[in-house]
């Protein structure tokens, strides 16, 4: 059976989330919150916080253990832009595109007989 958490409108790029993301693919859901809390970025913090998510949605909705499920994948999609501008030299304005993205992860555990 599957488990999916969902965390809208992260506030940061997509690229630096996707970097993080990818190491913990495949791993068991308990392993990866303890590598993820090993590494030193926020892209790591947003990450743990939808996996715990996720792990709670087995454990609550599911009446799965946590020990028995595995990270299936992890998906980092665009989430809106916010467009703003700086000040920038001899008065102009430069523009500033602040990303956000949308971090999907999903777990499984093991059993695929779904009905």
């Amino acid at each position: 059976m599957e488990v999916q958490a969902l965390t809208r409108n992260a506030r940061m790029s997509p690229k630096k989330v996707r970097e993080v993301a990818r190491t913990i693919q495949g791993r068991t859901a308990n392993d990866a919150v303890e590598y993820l809390t090993l590494i030193p970025r926020k892209s790591a913090r947003l990450i743990v916080k939808t996996l715990k998510s996720a792990i709670a949605n087995a454990e609550n909705n599911n009446n799965l253990a946590s020990d028995s499920l595995t990270v299936k994948s992890a998906v980092v999609e665009n989430g809106p832009v916010l467009k703003r501008f700086k000040a920038g030299a001899k008065g102009t304005a430069m523009p500033r595109r602040k990303k956000m993205s949308h971090i999907r992860i999903v777990l499984s555990d093991g059993n695929t007989n779904q009905a």
